[in-house]
């Protein structure tokens, strides 16, 4: 006889499934380079190509002066194709990953850093990041025709088994006020209910009875199944306690709804100001909380964030994270629990507690190794710092282009079209230095630019007009006057070396 178990669809199955089916997408600014990237490299190798065959046919047609050299041509492509740019991304990027250890966060790859940079959306869990976590019970409302110590005896057994630092305060919040003291869990043959996501309440199993304790429309859903009433009192009590920015955790006894506890949680100092810099900076802040909406808004409101999502699931989160990206924005986010995997594998910058999950930790791409949620601000500036750099860079380098242009091509095409030697303007040597003296230049200043790769432009919060007037002032300007007294110099050095 054979006999078949199925388990269903379990809350580990769920989270597998939608972590397998997030991806992450491609920030505008890698999509933006990588055109700019091969459309160089295929422009100038079709010039390249068609550089020989004109220049042959010229020459038969007028029978005066030589064709260009494979040579010349060779130089031509090695200096004209954006190496330099192309030879420093691998550099900005472990230069942004080792700035992300010292700072102790584990980032899997540059680009992961570098998303952070292009980040519009911050998505941020309440407890422990906005608040300071660790929430405490500070007061039992009992419902009509309940004593609070029936309400308070039965909160406590309902968190016997919870470790949170929200059950432990509930234990001890009734043992100071009734003087209750903790049972012999073996002695009441007690079934523990855990807490998950999906039913956001936890409790105790006693024989027949059943206490439990969570979310008021949890418990309310809950009642409601069994065929109880859900006092309108008891209604009134969740709002009132979430009005005041606390969370309502609502008791329930075989059914029967016994009252609120009251966990009170504090926000950060200083955390209002944090936020305040990231909206100047184009970043919308969402605060995640599994309370109900009259407490999230309470929370969001004095804690200075753009929006909340109240009540927050895992299949929540995920379709918050991929509706903004459907509208093109780029996504952050923290997370410390398996059911926070789904998001951080969607989000395109993810970055995981060190204290959570190992399925957080390899959902997310970046590993928090203190445990700060707010560390994410300081990530979103290191990316920006490295966004910085590479379009610093990469002004400079196509700037580069053009002062190589006045080396190269004048000496390149000088055999077949003597009449450009007027383009000459850095008088250089003889055709031969002037390709030598560019390709040499060109080995040389992807080196001598490593070090500023490495270090990363200072980090300046300013808006995109600014700094696109900032980078074409220092790094264009001055891409296209270093190499004339640059290859000036190294054509000077051959000539008196006899090289050329």
């Amino acid at each position: 006889m054979q006999v078949s178990v199925n388990p269903g669809d379990t809350f580990l199955d769920r989270m597998i499934s939608m972590v397998e089916g997030a991806k992450r997408q491609k920030t505008p600014n890698e999509i933006a380079l990588t055109i700019l990237l091969v459309a160089l490299t295929l422009v100038f190798l079709v010039v390249i190509v068609t550089l020989l065959p004109f220049s042959v046919y010229s020459v038969e047609t007028a029978k005066l002066g030589a064709p260009i050299t494979i040579t010349a041509l060779v130089s031509l492509l090695v200096c004209l194709i954006p190496t330099t740019i192309g030879g420093l991304l691998s550099a900005i990027g472990v230069a942004g990953m080792s700035r992300m250890m010292q700072a102790n966060v584990i980032a899997t790859s540059g680009r992961a850093v570098e998303a952070a940079g292009d980040v519009d959306i911050l998505l941020l869990d309440k407890t422990g990041t906005i608040t300071l976590g660790n929430r405490q019970a500070s007061a039992f409302y009992p419902a009509p025709q309940v004593t609070t110590e029936e309400l308070a005896d039965a909160a406590q057994l309902a968190s016997l088994a919870d470790e949170t630092p929200e059950g432990r305060s509930i234990v001890v919040l009734a043992k100071q006020q009734f003087n209750l003291r903790q049972r012999d869990i073996q002695a009441l043959n007690a079934q523990f209910v855990a807490f998950s996501a999906q039913t956001r309440m936890s409790g105790v199993n006693l024989g027949d009875r059943e206490v439990r304790k969570g979310a008021a429309d949890a418990i309310k859903r809950y009642v409601l199944g069994q065929g109880r009433p859900f006092p309108q009192a008891v209604a009134d009590i969740v709002e009132k306690v979430a009005k005041q920015g606390s969370t309502p955790l609502v008791v329930a006894d075989s059914g029967k709804v016994l009252g609120v506890v009251e966990l009170k949680d504090i926000v950060k100092g200083g955390i209002k100001e944090r936020f305040a810099s990231l909206r100047q900076m184009g970043i919308k802040t969402t605060m995640i909380t599994g309370d109900n909406p009259l407490t999230a808004a309470a929370i969001a409101a004095e804690s200075g964030v753009d929006d909340y999502l109240a009540e927050a699931t895992p299949e929540a989160k995920l379709a918050l994270i991929r509706k903004h990206q459907a509208e093109g924005r780029l996504v952050a986010m923290t997370g410390d629990g398996t059911n926070d995997a789904p998001a951080l594998a969607q989000a395109d910058v993810a970055v995981a507690m060190n204290t959570g999950t190992q399925a957080a930790k390899e959902a997310g791409n970046m590993v928090d190794l203190d445990s700060n949620p707010t560390k994410l601000i300081e990530i979103v500036e290191t990316g920006k710092q490295m966004l910085m750099t590479r379009g610093s860079l990469t002004t400079f380098s196509i700037a580069n282009d053009v002062a190589k242009y006045f080396a190269i091509i004048p000496a390149a095409f000088a055999s077949t079209y003597p009449q450009l030697a007027a383009l000459n303007i850095m008088h250089l040597k003889t055709p031969n230095s002037a390709i030598l003296s560019a390709v040499i230049f060109n080995a040389l200043i992807i080196v001598l630019l490593i070090p500023l790769a490495i270090k990363g432009v200072k980090y300046r919060p300013l808006g995109a007009g600014v700094l696109l007037r900032r980078n074409l002032m220092i790094y264009g300007l001055g891409g296209i006057l270093v190499p004339f007294p640059g290859i000036k110099l190294i054509d000077l050095a051959l000539s008196a070396a006899g090289l050329t």
